[in-house]
C-alpha cells in the first residue's frame, strides 16, 4: 500500500512546495511522508525535496532521517552517516540516535569517538546517551585482547564520573548498563557494587547482574542470585541457557529450553548458538526449522549464527536459501556482521563469485570485511586477487590487522613470491607494529620451505620468540621429503617426537626421504620401529554436498 500511494504523495509535495508561507504545512507534510518511508529508495527522493525546500536542518526532519537510516532493517548506516554530517547543528536525539547506530553496529569503537565529539561541541548528553555509550564500550572491551581492556574501561569509568555530575547515577537504564559495562569489561566487583546501591532494582538488573556472574564462570553466585530473584521472566530463562551453553552444557541447556513456560527469539538464538559452538550444525539448522514452525521470527542474530554454521558445514545450497531468505522476509542488507558472516560463507563454501558479490555490494567495509574476502581468495589460491584486494584496502585508509597479514602472507606462500612475503612480513613489524603470531611465523617457514630455502627455514624456526609447534615441524618435515634433505628431516622428526607421539605419516614421510636417498637400511629401520610400535595407517574418507 505504501508503495502505490508514496510516489503521489511526493509528488503533490514537489507541486506546492514553492509557497514560502506553507513552509510549516510542509514540514508537517514531509516528516509524514518520512514515516511512510519503506526503502533507502524512497529515502533518497524524499531527501532530494528536503535539500530543494531548505528543510534538511529542521530538527523533526532530521531526526526522522536519521532514525529511518539506523532503526529500520530497511536503512542503512552509510546513508545515516551522510545525512548526520550535512547537519550544523544536530539535536541531542540526532546525536543519541547515531552514537546508537554505531555502538549496534560493527565499529563500536566510533560510538565512543562520536560522544567525544558530542561532549567536546557542548551538546548535553542524557539517560539516553549513556546506554548506548556504555554499550560501546563493553563490546570494545570483548572484542579486543584481555590484556588491552584498560582502555574502553577507562572510557567507560570516565562516562560513570560523568553520570554522577550530570545526576543520572539512579537512572535504572544507566545503571543497568553500568552493571553490563563494568562486567564484561572484567570488573564485576564494580559491577556488583553499583547493582547492590541501586534503591530499585527491576527484572533486567537481576538478569544482567546474573549473566555477569554467569560470564564470569561465577556459577555460585549466579545461582545465589537466581533464588534470590522476586520474579523471574524470559529474559531469566535465556540467562540460565546462556550459562549452561557458556559452560559447554548442551544438555542442560536443551532441558531447560524445553522446561521454559515461553520462548521468545533470544531463546531459540541462545540453543541455536550453543549447538552450534559443538560443532553440532546439522541439530542447528533443525532448531531452526523448528523457530519457523513455532511462528517466531528470526532475529540478526539468529541468521547471522546459520549463516556461520552453513559455513562451518560447507552447506552452500542451505547458506544460498538462508541469503534469500534474509533479502525477502527480513529486509536486512548485506551490511556489517551480516555482510562479513555471508562472505566468509560464501567463500568458505568455495563460491568465490558470489562471496566477491556481497563484499562489493558492501558500502562501510571493517577491517574484518576485508579480512573474510582476502582469506577466501589465499586460501583458495586466487592469490592475485588477495594481493590485488590488500592493495586496496590500503589505499582505503582501512587499516590492516594480524588477520589481514596472516591472509596475504598464506597467499604468498601457495603463489611461491617469496620476496614479497618477506616483505609484507617486514611492514607488518616495522610499519604497522603488528607483533607476528606463530601462525606468522608458520606462514614464513611454510613460504620458504615451498621455494626449497630449508636453511632459512629452519633459521626462522631457531629465531622464532616462542617455541614452534607440531604444525611448523611438519612443514618442515614434509618440505624436507620435498626437496630431500636428510639432516632437516631428522631434526623435524625429533623435535616432532618431543612434542607429542609421532603419528603413522611422520614415519612414512621420513621413510619416504631415505628411500629417496638410497638409504635402505634407515627405510627398513623406521619400517620395522613403525610395526614394533604398532603405529597403523587410518582409512581415508571424504564427504561431499548433493543436492542440498
Amino acid at each position: 500500500m505504501i508503495e502505490r500511494t508514496f510516489p503521489s504523495a511526493l509528488q503533490s509535495l514537489v507541486t506546492n512546495q514553492r509557497c514560502v508561507s506553507c513552509i510549516s504545512s510542509m514540514e508537517k507534510k514531509i516528516v509524514s511522508l518520512l514515516e511512510g518511508v519503506s526503502c533507502i529508495k524512497e529515502m533518497d527522493q524524499v531527501h532530494a525535496l528536503i535539500t530543494k525546500t531548505g528543510l534538511k536542518e529542521c530538527s523533526s526532519v532530521a531526526c526522522r532521517m536519521v532514525s529511518f537510516c539506523v532503526v529500520s532493517v530497511s536503512g542503512n548506516l552509510n546513508y545515516a552517516v551522510l545525512v548526520f554530517e550535512e547537519l550544523a547543528k544536530p539535536a541531542p536525539f540526532v546525536w543519541n540516535n547515531m552514537i546508537r547506530a554505531y555502538a549496534n553496529s560493527i565499529f563500536p569503537i566510533e560510538a565512543i569517538l562520536l560522544y567525544n565529539r558530542m561532549r567536546s561541541g557542548n551538546v548535553k548528553a542524557d539517560s539516553f546517551t549513556f546506554p548506548f555509550v556504555l554499550k560501546a564500550c563493553a563490546r570494545v572491551s570483548r572484542s579486543i585482547e584481555e590484556g588491552h581492556k584498560l582502555v574502553p574501561l577507562h572510557k567507560g569509568a570516565e562516562a560513570h564520573c560523568t553520570i554522577i555530575q550530570t545526576g543520572l547515577e539512579l537512572d535504572p537504564f544507566v545503571q543497568n548498563s553500568l552493571i553490563s559495562m563494568y562486567s564484561i569489561s572484567g570488573s564485576i566487583e564494580v559491577a556488583r557494587l553499583v547493582f547492590n546501591r541501586m534503591t530499585q532494582k527491576n527484572i533486567v538488573s537481576w538478569n544482567t547482574m546474573v549473566m555477569a556472574y554467569y560470564r564470569q564462570k561465577n556459577i555460585e553466585s549466579a545461582n545465589g542470585l537466581l533464588k534470590e530473584m522476586p520474579i523471574r521472566n524470559v529474559v531469566s530463562w535465556n540467562t540460565m541457557i546462556a550459562a549452561h551453553v557458556d559452560s559447554g552444557d548442551i544438555k542442560a541447556a536443551e532441558m531447560v529450553f524445553e522446561e521454559m513456560p515461553e520462548r521468545d527469539a533470544a531463546s531459540w538464538n541462545a540453543i541455536i548458538a550453543g549447538y552450534i559452538k559443538k560443532k553440532s550444525y546439522s541439530r542447528a539448522l533443525e532448531l531452526f526449522d523448528k523457530m519457523q514452525g513455532a511462528n517466531v521470527s528470526p532475529t540478526d542474530i539468529t541468521l547471522i549464527t546459520l549463516v556461520g554454521a552453513c559455513a562451518k558445514l560447507g552447506a552452500m545450497e542451505m547458506g544460498k536459501k538462508l541469503h534469500e531468505y534474509i533479502e525477502k522476509n527480513v529486509g536486512f542488507e548485506a551490511e556489517g556482521i551480516m555482510g562479513n558472516a555471508l562472505v566468509d560463507m560464501y567463500a568458505k563454501c568455495g563460491n568465490l563469485k558470489a562471496a566477491s558479490l556481497t563484499f562489493e555490494r558492501m558500502r562501510m567495509k571493517h577491517v574484518t570485511s576485508w579480512n573474510a574476502m582476502i582469506v577466501g581468495f589465499a586460501v583458495h589460491g586466487h592469490c592475485n586477487e588477495a594481493i590485488e584486494l590488500f592493495s586496496r584496502m590500503q589505499s582505503s585508509g582501512t587499516k590492516p590487522d594480524s588477520v589481514t597479514f596472516l591472509a596475504v602472507l598464506t597467499a604468498c606462500s601457495y603463489s611461491g613470491l617469496v620476496d614479497e612475503g618477506c616483505e609484507y612480513f617486514r611492514n607488518m613489524i616495522e610499519k604497522y607494529k603488528i607483533e607476528p603470531g606463530i601462525k606468522h611465523y608458520g606462514c614464513m617457514v611454510d613460504l620458504l620451505s615451498r621455494s626449497g630455502l630449508l636453511e632459512e627455514a629452519h633459521d626462522v624456526i631457531n629465531r622464532m620468540p616462542f617455541e614452534a609447534n607440531t604444525i611448523i615441524w611438519r612443514t618442515l618435515l614434509g618440505a624436507s621429503k620435498t626437496h630431500g634433505n636428510v639432516e632437516l628431516a631428522e631434526v623435524a622428526l625429533e623435535n616432532l617426537g618431543r612434542l607429542e607421539p609421532l603419528k603413522h605419516g611422520d614415519y612414512v614421510l621420513l621413510s619416504n626421504v631415505y628411500a629417496e636417498a638410497h638409504r635402505w637400511d634407515d627405510v627398513e629401520r623406521v619400517r620395522k620401529m613403525m610395526v614394533e610400535m604398532g603405529v597403523l595407517k587410518p582409512h581415508g574418507c571424504s564427504q561431499i554436498e548433493m543436492s542440498g
